[in-house]
């Protein structure tokens, strides 16, 4: 699950990035907004799921994938759309565009 805060003094959405992988030791997020270097995102006991907060610039788009174990790559199957990774395989897309 993607959801975005935006703030009406930032120009910045705040994307907390969300989901469950029930066999993963370890999940980290990685994405053109962090060169691609992992970011470890945390498992919350309560809601079986992993979970992280970026703030991102609004009114653009940026590709992501998770990282499970540090070897398996995951889409977002929440993802706002798709985009080819040149690799044979598509990336996550979100979009932080307001709608208003």
């Amino acid at each position: 699950m993607l959801t975005k805060r935006f703030f009406k003094t930032k120009d910045e959405a705040e994307v907390t990035f969300e989901h469950a992988f029930p066999d993963a030791s370890s999940v980290a997020l990685v994405g053109d907004f962090t060169d691609w270097q992992p970011v470890e995102m945390k498992f919350s006991k309560k809601e079986g799921v992993y979970k992280v907060k970026q703030r991102l610039p609004v009114d653009q788009q940026f590709s992501y994938k998770y990282l499970l174990d540090g070897e398996l790559w995951q889409n977002d199957h929440a993802a706002d759309a798709y985009v080819p990774n040149g690799l044979g395989g598509d990336n996550s897309l979100v979009n932080t565009a307001r709608c208003d």
